[in-house]
């Protein structure tokens, strides 16, 4: 069976791009060549039984928003991760990733990809893991085929995409405690692949069986994101030696994987300050060319427990402007607690409002239009259309509504009452080119 990459590069225009192409906007002649070079994936596992509504993730499309759920050794809830799924699907998610290592983490995954009918992925080593501890009570009482097994079983339930940690090797391990880091390593996935290179004295897996794994990715048309198990985990850290080696590292395993035809995006930090997140995206881009590049943020301070959705999403923004073209979020809970179902509407909606504003910078003619149709609102004091464009449309409706503000259109709301600017110069109301200028002004 083919994948996205080979029907592509053999000119065939599969059901996925032609409902992508309407999405999006685009031609099939305009769509197809950059998958056929990379720059476009469409995570679509060829076995998924449900059937889901494809996204593309890559340059010149619209930049996608991804969010985490899943169980932890403390805290084993189906049903409340099933809740966080159908929370993140109502609320427009692009795609969703199950992050789970408690509990019977195979059931946990297919229940999830039951309730989430949009681009599904999963990070094996999590189920690699949670194999060493369920059966050996220890995690690292694991062999490279548990390592192989875990991706195996995760590719054949139907996940779209998953996180390898195949960019930090055995040398690169063995430096992690002789590079001064003020967080350490943070990534789980990162620190479970090391901990077992050093213990063992062995390859990652994950490098040593890589054209087995290609094979299997080829067969299924599974994507691979490519982890950075290395990512800072402070702005302290930032760009240091051990992340930027990891970075060369999955580059070269990226050109690797499509010369294969398997999908490939890379994912990237993190913790970033301010001034380097441009930096941070220019530089993977300098390395992986147009390849897909996926952020977890980035966070822009260290310092914003319980607010660490706003923190990241000022990073996202950044990010999505330069050229990032999958973010994801972080939620109010973030380095405190596993997040609930409000928790994950929260950071998925500040991380839409990231997205949209990157895709004002990188995709201005298209992307301008939805603010076009809210100023337009908003001038001609049309509620209705006003609550029906915002991104959250019943915290819109449930503020404005609140005590004292007069029901219908053309009213005020309580901010401004009697002298709400429309009132006061009513023919500024009848100004009809308004959104002509604004479309001139871009």
């Amino acid at each position: 069976m083919a994948t996205q990459m080979t029907s592509a590069r053999r000119g065939v225009a599969t059901d996925e791009m032609k409902q992508i192409a309407k999405d999006e906007d685009v031609t099939l002649d305009w769509l197809i060549p950059k998958i056929a070079s990379g720059s476009i994936i469409i995570p679509s596992n060829n076995v998924r039984k449900e059937k889901i509504h494809n996204v593309a993730i890559g340059k010149g499309t619209k930049t996608k928003v991804n969010v985490n759920i899943g169980t932890s050794t403390l805290n084993v809830n189906i049903d409340e991760e099933i809740e966080k799924a159908k929370v993140a699907v109502k609320y427009h998610a692009d795609t969703i990733m199950d992050l789970s290592d408690g509990g019977d983490v195979g059931i946990v995954r297919r229940k999830l990809l039951e309730a989430a009918p949009i681009t599904f992925g999963t990070v094996p080593i999590y189920e690699a893991y949670n194999f060493g501890v369920e059966k050996h009570k220890n995690p690292l009482d694991i062999t490279e085929d548990d390592f192989l097994k875990a991706f195996e079983n995760n590719i054949k339930d139907g996940v779209d995409y998953t996180t390898i940690h195949s960019g930090i090797t055995k040398e690169i391990a063995k430096r992690i405690l002789k590079v001064e880091r003020y967080a350490g390593v943070v990534s789980k996935g990162g620190t479970i692949t090391a901990a077992w290179m050093l213990k063992y004295d062995k390859e990652n897996p994950y490098i040593t069986h890589y054209d087995y794994m290609m094979e299997l990715a080829q067969k299924y048309d599974v994507t691979f994101s490519l982890g950075d198990a290395l990512r800072p985990g402070s702005i302290l850290d930032s760009h240091d030696e051990l992340q930027v080696q990891e970075m060369i590292n999955i580059s070269r395993l990226a050109k690797r994987a499509n010369e294969k035809d398997v999908q490939v995006m890379i994912e990237g930090p993190g913790h970033v300050p301010l001034n380097e997140v441009a930096a941070n995206v220019r530089l993977a881009k300098s390395l992986i060319g147009d390849v897909p590049y996926y952020v977890l943020g980035p966070l822009v301070t260290d310092i914003a427990s319980g607010h660490d959705h706003i923190a990241s999403a000022i990073g996202a923004a950044v990010s999505a402007s330069e050229g990032v073209d999958l973010l994801c979020y972080l939620t109010p809970s973030e380095h405190l607690a596993l997040p609930n179902a409000e928790e994950v509407k929260a950071g998925l909606i500040a991380y839409r409002i990231a997205a949209h504003a990157g895709d004002l910078v990188k995709l201005r003619e298209k992307s301008i239009k939805w603010d076009m149709k809210m100023t337009e609102a908003r001038r001609t004091l049309d509620w209705e259309k006003q609550l029906a464009l915002s991104i959250d449309p019943e915290n819109a409706a449930k503020i404005h509504g609140r005590t004292g503000q007069h029901p219908g259109n053309n009213v005020p709301c309580t901010m401004c009452g009697g002298a709400c600017v429309y009132l006061m110069l009513p023919q500024q109301r009848k100004y009809e080119k308004a959104p002509e200028k604004l479309e001139q002004s871009s």
